[in-house]
C-alpha cells in the first residue's frame, strides 16, 4: 500500500517514507511537508523497491523492521537498481547497533532514532544532502537475499502446473468397451415359453374336452324335459 500527500509533484523533491507504524509515518510526513517535499508513504519492503524504481525519489527514509522484506535488504535492492536516491534509516533505540551496520552496508547517508523530530533531522541535514557513500553490502547481496526469496514476476495468464518432482507421469485411463461393462444376456426359448406366447384363440386339448362334456349334459337335459312333457317317442 502506498499513498502520497497533497504537494506539487512536478516541482517538489520526492521522499519515499517506508514504515508500517502509522504514528511514525504520520510524524515523518509532517516533518517533510515542512521541508516542502512531495511525500509518498509505503508500508512494506517489496512495495518500497517497486515504488523506488517507479518514482526515482531524491530521498528514502526507511525503517528496518518492516514486513515482507526488511529495510536493510530493501535498501540494498534500491542501491543495486541505481539512481541518486539518498537513504536514511529510522529505527527504535533497541536496534541502534543494527542501524549503524545497515547504514554502512547499504551506503545510507544517515540514520535516525525514533521518534523522529524536526530538530533531530536538522542536526543531520547537511549529512543527508552530502555525498552518497559506497554500498559494500552489494557484494554480499546474493547471500543476504537468496534467490528463493526474490518475488516472482507476475504471471501472464494461466499456466499449466509443472509435475511434482519425483512423480512419474501417469497415463490416462482408456475407456472399456461397452460389452465388457454390461454383458448382453441371451435367453434360449423353452417349451413353457412357447406355450405362454401361443395365440390365445388356439384352445388347449384340455379346454376342448370340457366343451364336449357341457354339450352332452345339455342334450340329456333337453331330452328329459321333452319326455316329461310329451312322453316317450316310442
Amino acid at each position: 500500500m502506498a499513498y502520497v500527500t497533497a504537494a506539487d509533484e512536478d516541482s517538489a523533491p520526492t521522499v519515499l517514507v517506508v514504515d508500517n507504524n502509522p504514528m511514525s509515518t504520520r510524524r515523518l510526513t509532517e516533518v517533510f511537508r515542512v521541508k516542502e517535499f512531495h511525500v509518498v508513504v509505503c508500508e512494506d519492503g517489496d512495495k518500497a523497491v517497486d515504488e523506488y524504481i517507479r518514482l526515482d525519489p531524491e530521498l528514502v527514509v526507511i525503517a528496518l523492521d518492516i514486513p515482507s522484506l526488511d529495510g536493510h535488504l530493501a535498501a540494498l535492492e534500491m542501491r543495486e537498481h541505481g539512481g541518486e536516491g539518498r537513504i536514511v534509516f529510522v529505527t527504535p533505540r533497541r536496534l541502534a547497533s543494527l542501524a549503524q551496520d545497515a547504514s554502512h552496508s547499504a551506503g545510507a547517508v544517515a540514520w535516525l532514532e525514533k521518534p523522529i523530530s524536526s530538530a533531530a533531522l536538522d542536526e543531520v541535514w547537511e549529512q543527508v544532502l552530502g555525498p552518497i557513500p559506497e554500498a559494500p553490502g552489494l557484494e554480499d547481496l546474493d547471500e543476504l537475499y537468496p534467490e528463493d526469496r526474490i518475488k516472482p514476476e507476475p504471471d501472464e495468464g494461466l499456466m499449466p502446473l509443472p509435475p511434482l518432482p519425483g512423480m512419474p507421469a501417469l497415463p490416462l485411463p482408456t475407456p472399456a468397451p461397452l460389452e465388457a461393462i454390461v454383458p448382453i444376456a441371451t435367453v434360449e426359448p423353452t417349451a413353457e415359453r412357447t406355450v405362454e406366447t401361443a395365440p390365445q384363440d388356439t384352445p388347449s386339448p384340455k379346454r376342448k374336452g370340457s366343451a364336449k362334456w357341457v354339450l352332452l349334459v345339455v342334450l340329456i337335459a333337453g331330452a328329459a324335459f321333452y319326455w316329461s312333457e310329451y312322453g316317450s317317442p316310442v
